[in-house]
């Protein structure tokens, strides 16, 4: 256990108001001016997540500073360049996708624009992202979730936990909100407030906590793929033919979107193909693995319909997730090794229909198998999921 104390100091004021001001409430100056902190913790043994938490003016900046030193708050986030171009040159591509994957900025076009184009949340994790691949022996980050909506504050803390614990990283977060410590779940904690450590590096581990969000699936309006189709890494169109579209809802606000579409022919005796696609979480909501529940789910819906479910794809993250997934089984890898065409507008290049130079695997859904069920129409919400 170290002692740390944090004596913070104002001098009195000078000025005709602010004297009155005093007066008028007989406050004893020298002693409101004064923040005294003196807090005995242990941030030695090892820990991966770390929170020092309190209100505005509380002492947790300057808490940080006595700890850590004063270079601890340096940020690495260039707002003129992607993120992706900014990890350590020894780190390879793939690394730098797992990177930004892991902390919840899943989405290719996020990577390669500006990082002064993306939103605070996106920010955020970018620079969490840069921070733990630094090689830095500890990293703080401060101001943490400050900036954004209440519920993307508790899925970033989730995320950085996350990908802290699983790549053995050691991270203090700085924040003044209290909703986040259920889901960092820390190691320690000091309270500024109160000015108490706690450590909880034991009690951490069977740590249950109590809320929960509840994510609804329903069917939507194809319209609303438009507040979606920018984050999806093809076309912004919709695919051709019949096509289901469902939305994934938060309290009553969509903040997904996924299709199926039938865009091979129809054989007569046959059970008709639906083609899994077009899977978008909003961005404030990756790191769940929300993504891949919401496919599972739909996918076993629409098999207990009649309909056989595959799905074709180039995505990596997609695949690794399949390959795991007992409910699904590869049935065909396709090189497309025709010549592809030059096309500086950045959309792929395309023959007949389909991806060129495009390396794609086709998965069969499996899933598990059910007595067909009657659809029910008048069922508006036919799945939850809560994490």
């Amino acid at each position: 256990m170290q002692n740390f104390v944090v004596d913070l100091k104002s001098d009195p004021p000078s000025g005709f108001r602010s004297i009155k001001a005093a007066q008028s409430v007989d406050l004893n100056v020298s002693e409101k001016l004064t923040h005294h902190m003196e807090i005995k913790a242990d941030v030695e043994t090892y820990f991966n997540v770390g929170l020092i938490i309190g209100a505005s003016g509380s002492g947790k900046t300057t808490m940080a500073s006595e700890i850590f030193g004063l270079d601890c708050f340096k940020t690495m986030l260039d707002v003129s360049k992607p993120v992706i171009e900014q990890f350590p040159e020894s780190m390879s591509y793939a690394e730098c996708a797992d990177a930004l994957t892991g902390i919840g900025l899943s989405q290719v076009a996020c990577w390669i624009k500006p990082a002064g184009a993306l939103s605070n949340g996106q920010k955020a994790r970018a620079e969490a992202a840069l921070q733990m691949a630094s090689g830095k022996d500890f990293v703080v980050i401060d101001e943490f979730t400050s900036v954004v909506d209440r519920n993307v504050a508790k899925v970033m803390a989730h995320c950085v936990q996350k990908f802290a614990r699983k790549h053995q990283k050691k991270i203090t977060l700085i924040s003044c909100h209290y909703d986040v410590f259920e889901w960092l779940n820390p190691d320690w904690v000091i309270d500024c407030n109160e000015g108490t450590y706690t450590d909880r590096r034991l009690a951490r581990r069977c740590f249950k906590k109590k809320e929960q969000f509840v994510f609804e699936i329903a069917k939507c309006d194809r319209n609303t793929w438009h507040r979606f189709s920018k984050y999806h890494y093809l076309s912004d169109r919709l695919p051709g033919g019949h096509i289901e579209t469902f939305g994934i809802y938060l309290n009553g606000r969509q903040i997904g979107f996924h299709c199926f579409a039938n865009y091979v022919p129809h054989r007569k005796g046959s059970k008709k193909i639906m083609h899994s696609n077009r899977m978008v979480i909003h961005p404030d909501y990756v790191g769940f693995g929300l993504g891949m529940k919401v496919i599972d789910a739909l996918s076993q819906y629409m098999t207990d319909e009649g309909y056989v479910v595959m799905a074709k794809f180039s995505s990596i993250p997609l695949l690794k997730a399949r390959q795991k997934n007992p409910l699904w089984k590869l049935q065909s890898v396709s090189n497309n090794t025709h010549e592809a065409q030059k096309n500086p507008g950045g959309n792929m290049a395309r023959k007949g229909g389909f991806r060129i130079a495009t390396k794609t695997y086709c998965f069969k859904f499996v899933g598990q198998k059910k007595e067909p069920q009657k659809a029910t129409p008048s069922l508006s919400i036919f799945k939850k999921i809560k994490h």
